[in-house]
């Protein structure tokens, strides 16, 4: 914890610590902080400080880096070193104190937070201060004394004295000036390209040996250190004096111009209600399709290319499409590996997701875009990735998604970006931190990808993305099975079901066995027409056509001619050439039958499989005699083993090739069940729930939202005047009411007060629980309870034993 950011946290109104924890949600994420001292260390937690660091514009950025170089760094003597007026600093430095990045101490010199003054390595390209290099233990008294006679100083004096003069004289620009004049030819050449192109440089370690040489002449006087043979480094101050007293590091306050045209509001709306209800029907088509044939992967990973331009083919997709939507739906858990079957396969949560409405099955692929780690659609020299493959830019790829939309959704309404490269210009001075080549790459990709989901429009955000624009805060990440806070969002699910407003549920049906859907048809009308006809055109009115085999191909799988035509007549009027063809092809449909048999069973003795077969227990296996040797099941070889042996047969299993095989069933382990404390004070077994309807039974346990930000700043200062008065009594009043627990114990029980350490506690009914953040209330211990999700109260009388949680 860094005690100077507590410090200036204590002296902070209600106001101001109110916008930091509002601007900082890891802050004040569950389980809230109580004390501010527990809200410094989370706000100095170096992922969460790099995390708040990305969502900071460039001006924020080369402030901090001025900072970093300024010596003592106070808004006058950063806005001289930048050459900027002091008042166009303040909103900037406004905004890092907002994030607790930097804060005034009681000088008025601003502090960095540590992970930020660890993230530069050379802020501003410029390497370390002089004191780093000639206070250093490598640097012996005797080289001092010949650095200071180099430099015209007297070499007496302490390591301290020699130290200081050395670094007077060489951050002098004036002194700097006169010391180059009596430099060996080309020294001023390469000490510019030590000043410019960096700190630290690859070098020839042996001309820094050789009498006469720049790099030697330079050395001798302290302009350049190596810390190895061919690597050398150039201090901050001698840069800082060759770029010159003119010299201003860059600082953008004002974002690129982004170039815009005007559109027709309207328009986009029509184009979004066209692609919207194409996503989902086009995700329901892809699954239905992998359901039939498993999706095989690639040895090295991912999906071949022949096996998107098949599934593309036969479910009417264009490869892009196909692409894209492969991904979501494996991001979403709609679609996944499965070992038996070979391939990708849908999962159980597919099944539940087609009964969902339209517009929560959107938001469910929303989701899941929003948060994908891959770019499907990105091209790396030209090429597409492989589908599913393993993409090295991981969640830096989702942040350029978010970043893009950020950026358009703050775009005049009515109006298109015109210039792509503008565009991606603005993101970058938005979202500096994004590696400007991968943003370049991926601009592209994101901007079809949102055109194919119906987020952009004539290159203009639809009310769809921009309502999934203002929810980059709540993303997630792609292994999250389900991202409520997105999938629930309210103006999320209104814009969805707006987008969905213009469905189609009824087609036109002709007599030249012709249906036609003027507008995007439903998932459930297109996977309807899909079944039964053959999909002819698509887009703004979609034709199917009825045939011999598509109405055969919906028999095959279990229509029959009358419940066919009621399902057809639900959605229009069934002309009678229609009827007549689907009547026809069921007459006909059954002629040739084809029998599945489970298993087939063999003996030698014609009687035993005589008697066998005619066995009334066995009668649920659907025996039949096909020879007076052979015996079929309709039960499989499993079944049918466990049956015959348990009525005192001793069959054996054979495989394909006639071997005899004999295989061993690994027992699994029993699970044990964890106890949970849900709020109310109810109890539930995990491994209960899980039995009734597996993990997807137990419920999500959504915690109590987190308080408001000025709120809880208040009871944070509150807190803060109230701990000083009661500094000490945590022992007393532990040892005082919790009697059931020994001396160590309560004092364990103490640091969760004090510190806000976990631990784990076991009530008198035998309950527990994994506590932190704890505060004592009369005879309670109130403290957040990870098992519950909240803040509850456990009586100290009825805490038997404290353990450490780690």
């Amino acid at each position: 914890m860094d005690d100077h950011l507590l410090g200036w946290l204590r002296t902070l109104d209600e106001d101001r610590l109110g916008r930091i924890l509002a601007t900082r949600p890891d802050a004040i994420a569950a389980p809230w902080p109580r004390r501010l001292d527990t809200l410094a260390q989370r706000l100095g937690n170096g992922f969460a400080v790099m995390e708040a660091l990305r969502g900071l514009p460039l001006p924020c950025l080369e402030l901090a880096q001025a900072c970093l170089v300024v010596r003592h760094a106070t808004p006058e003597r950063l806005a001289a070193f930048l050459g900027v007026p002091a008042e166009e600093l303040t909103p900037w430095l406004d905004l890092l104190h907002d994030h607790a990045l930097a804060w005034p101490d009681g000088e008025g010199v601003i502090r960095l937070a540590e992970p930020v003054s660890r993230w530069w390595t050379a802020p501003l390209g410029l390497g370390e201060p002089l004191d780093h290099y000639l206070n250093s233990w490598t640097i012996s008294n005797d080289t001092l004394r010949s650095l200071a006679r180099n430099l015209g100083l007297p070499p007496d004096g302490n390591k301290r004295r020699t130290v200081s003069r050395a670094s007077e004289v060489l951050g002098d620009r004036d002194r700097l000036d006169a010391l180059l004049r009596t430099a060996p030819e080309g020294t001023v050449r390469l000490l510019d390209s030590f000043a410019w192109e960096g700190p630290v440089r690859d070098v020839d370690g042996g001309r820094f040996v050789m009498p006469g040489t720049p790099e030697k002449w330079a050395a001798d006087h302290g302009l350049l250190y190596r810390p190895s043979w061919h690597v050398a480094e150039m201090p901050r101050e001698v840069a800082l004096g060759l770029r010159g007293g003119d010299y201003h590091p860059p600082f953008t306050p004002e974002p690129p111009e982004v170039a815009t045209i005007p559109i027709d509001p309207e328009e986009v709306d029509h184009l979004m209600t066209l692609a919207a209800p194409h996503v989902v029907e086009r995700c329901a088509a892809l699954l239905d399709n992998a359901s039939k044939a498993p999706l095989p992967l690639l040895k090295t990973g991912g999906v071949g290319v022949r096996e998107v331009r098949r599934m593309a083919k036969e479910t009417g997709c264009d490869e892009d499409e196909t692409r894209l939507l492969l991904e979501i739906c494996t991001v979403a858990r709609l679609l996944a590996w499965d070992e038996p079957s070979g391939g990708m396969i849908p999962t159980e949560r597919f099944d539940r997701w087609r009964l969902d409405e339209g517009s929560a099955r959107l938001r469910v692929l929303l989701s899941a875009w929003w948060r994908m780690e891959r770019s499907s659609l990105r091209k790396i020299d030209g090429k597409y990735g492989t589908v599913l493959g393993d993409d090295q830019s991981g969640a830096a790829v989702a942040r350029v998604r978010r970043a893009v939309l950020s950026v358009l959704s703050h775009l005049p309404a009515g109006t298109a970006f015109a210039d792509r490269a503008g565009l991606v210009r603005n993101v970058h001075w938005h979202s500096p931190m994004l590696d400007q080549d991968l943003l370049a790459e991926c601009a592209s990709a994101v901007l079809v990808e949102a055109r194919l989901l119906g987020l952009l429009a004539n290159d203009s955000l639809t009310d769809l993305g921009r309502a999934l624009a203002g929810l980059a805060a709540k993303a997630g990440e792609e292994s999250d099975d389900a991202v409520p806070l997105v999938e629930h969002d309210p103006i999320l699910a209104e814009a969805s079901t707006r987008a969905l407003a213009s469905v189609r549920r009824s087609a036109l049906f002709g007599p030249d066995l012709t249906a036609v859907v003027t507008g995007p048809p439903s998932a459930e009308l297109a996977a309807l027409l899909d079944r039964v006809a053959e999909r002819e055109s698509r887009g703004a009115a979609s034709v199917w056509r009825f045939t011999t085999e598509s109405v055969r191909r919906a028999l095959d799988h279990g229509y029959e001619a009358d419940e066919l035509l009621e399902e057809l007549s639900g959605v229009g009027t069934v002309p009678q050439p229609l009827e007549y063809l689907v009547r026809d092809v069921a007459r006909r449909h059954g002629e040739v039958t084809v029998t599945t048999v489970g298993c087939v069973v063999q003996a030698s003795d014609p009687t035993l499989l005589a008697e066998i077969a005619a066995h009334r227990r066995l009668s649920r296996l659907g025996l039949r005699l096909l020879a007076p040797t052979v015996l079929v099941s309709s039960a499989g070889a499993e079944r049918t083993l466990a049956a015959l042996r348990e009525h005192g047969y001793s069959p054996v299993p054979v495989t394909d090739g006639g071997e005899i095989t004999i295989r061993r069933t690994r027992v699994e382990e029993p699970h044990n069940g964890k106890l949970i404390l849900l709020p109310g004070g109810q109890v539930a077994e995990l491994s209960e729930l899980a039995a009734i309807g597996g993990a997807e039974a137990i419920p999500h346990i959504i915690a109590e939202p987190i308080p408001d930000p000025h709120e809880h700043a208040a009871r944070l200062i509150s807190a803060s005047r109230a701990a000083n008065d009661r500094a000490g009594r945590t022992w007393a009043v532990i040892g005082r009411m919790a009697t059931r627990l020994p001396t160590a114990q309560q004092s364990l029980l103490g640091f969760v007060v004090d510190r806000g350490v976990r631990a784990g506690i076991t009530l008198t009914d035998g309950l527990t629980a994994t506590i932190s953040h704890g505060e004592l209330k009369g005879g309670a211990l109130d403290a957040w309870c990870e098992e519950a999700g909240d803040y509850l109260e456990f009586p100290l009388a009825e805490i038997v034993e404290v353990t450490g949680a780690y």
